[in-house]
């Protein structure tokens, strides 16, 4: 129901007292997915296709200090679920850098996926083991259904396109807010030189930053999944609007106010109250391009870190209905990302190929919560105006500004910047950002990778 995540007095939950458990649990798309695309395009035998995983599950990976920190500084909430804490904390102790980390039970899963097909996930015995770990957590039960499992169905959407610099950078349409988000910083961009301006002055970070805001102004009103709310998704990307809301930008500080604007709908205008959702990050991403030039750029997510905490089967459940704005409605208007049965939640997953004459030059995406957009953005810029190779416009510091507070790169030369961008007006927080961005370029000459050094991401090529 649209009060999933409220109390009694209808005030929404804490975070974590809405994440950890049951109640935060979406059913799972990621493997029906992966099978759809295998058969429209794969090549591959499906079985072959699972098997690395399934050694690397029975044979273990090397814990590296990033998990073995995320495992340590987790480790109360981790504790929460037996199953859970058994994995990565056994004995009672978070695991340590450098232990051997096996996974015999994900392995036996995978394995009969393989061998029965994409349904074994969503019935028979992992179905049921589901439903079982989301309603039997005691302190915060779910209440999904095996008939949830089995009614999952993937939805194809059209892509969102955008023009920039006489490139169409595409993306991932509603309930995925990636595209439309980065499509309008990005459009809102379009008439200002950020090429003269250049990646370490303070102006280009000024326009970046503020363009950012007002499209994350938009987001947060219009944006959710377009099968429950009618949305104004071709006037969010109009000239027109994109123009005028481009002006905005024209002055010498920090903008003082930030609102969402009024773009044209496809239909009747409907009153919306601003989302109030928080979306923090467990996901991941990888670019291919193979022989043939087929592209993927694809982002998965299980939401916040180690999701709902909650392990079944040898995996973690995810926490995605979080992604839902927690209150249903403001002053009597309905807010459009609310929970509701069916409905998927709106992400920021920001999956992009970026194309020149209908033909993909450029794939990017990366993981980061809500911060996904800002960081893709500023890899297609440091790119497209910059001139930096992809390693370099991956690696380059970041720069985030989503609702007003702007957030600067710890230990780079993005935070030297801060006392720049406090005197234009903008409020400015140091933190580490721990983005994980791959890129490839498309070359007539060949490809160009890059990956994420924040992250133990890698460039390989066969």
């Amino acid at each position: 129901t649209p009060q999933l995540f409220q109390n009694p007095d209808g005030e929404p939950l804490k975070f974590f007292s809405a994440v950890i458990g049951g109640r935060s649990v979406g059913v799972p798309g990621t493997p029906a997915l992966l099978a759809e695309m295998h058969r429209r395009w794969g090549s591959t035998p499906w079985p072959e296709l699972l098997r690395p995983s399934i050694d690397r599950a029975r044979q273990g990976f090397t814990v590296s200090p990033r998990l073995a920190g995320l495992i340590s500084g987790g480790a109360e909430r981790l504790s929460m679920h037996a199953a859970t804490k058994d994995y990565f904390l056994p004995s009672g102790q978070p695991l340590k850098e450098g232990a051997l980390l096996r996974n015999p039970a994900y392995a036996d899963t995978l394995q009969t996926i393989a061998d029965s097909g994409v349904q074994a996930f969503y019935s028979g015995q992992t179905a049921a083991a589901i439903v079982d770990t989301v309603r039997g957590f005691a302190a915060n039960p779910g209440v999904m259904q095996l008939q949830d499992l089995s009614n999952y169905k993937v939805v194809e959407r059209q892509p969102v396109c955008a023009p920039y610099r006489g490139y169409s950078v595409c993306g991932m349409g509603p309930p995925s807010s990636g595209a439309l988000t980065v499509g309008q910083i990005l459009g809102l961009l379009q008439p200002y030189d950020l090429a003269a301006l250049g990646a370490t002055n303070p102006e280009s970070w000024r326009l970046i930053g503020d363009a950012s805001r007002l499209a994350f102004a938009d987001r947060g009103r219009y944006m959710a999944d377009s099968d429950f709310v009618k949305m104004p998704t071709k006037g969010l990307l109009k000239p027109g609007y994109l123009k005028t809301r481009s002006a905005l930008l024209n002055g010498s500080s920090a903008l003082q106010s930030v609102k969402p604007g009024e773009p044209d709908w496809d239909d009747a205008r409907l009153p919306r109250a601003d989302d109030e959702s928080l979306e923090l990050p467990s996901t991941t991403h990888f670019s291919i391009v193979d022989s043939q030039g087929n592209a993927v750029s694809i982002t998965s997510t299980i939401e916040n870190g180690f999701g709902s905490r909650l392990m079944t089967q040898g995996f973690l459940l995810n926490n995605e209905l979080t992604d839902f704005s927690f209150r249903d409605q403001k002053d009597g208007k309905p807010i459009a990302n609310r929970v509701e049965p069916g409905k998927r939640p709106r992400s920021s997953m920001s999956p992009t190929i970026v194309l020149k004459d209908d033909k993909p030059v450029l794939v990017v995406g990366s993981p980061g919560g809500s911060r996904i957009i800002g960081y893709v953005a500023k890899t297609i810029i440091a790119h497209l105006d910059w001139g930096m190779d992809i390693q370099r416009a991956i690696s380059t510091p970041h720069l985030v500004n989503r609702f007003g507070k702007f957030d600067v790169e710890a230990g780079t030369a993005a935070a030297d910047m801060a006392p720049a961008l406090e005197s234009l007006g903008f409020e400015v927080v140091v933190r580490n950002l721990n983005s994980g961005l791959h890129g490839i370029v498309i070359t007539e000459d060949g490809l160009q990778g890059g990956a994420d050094p924040r992250r133990e991401g890698v460039v390989l090529a066969k």
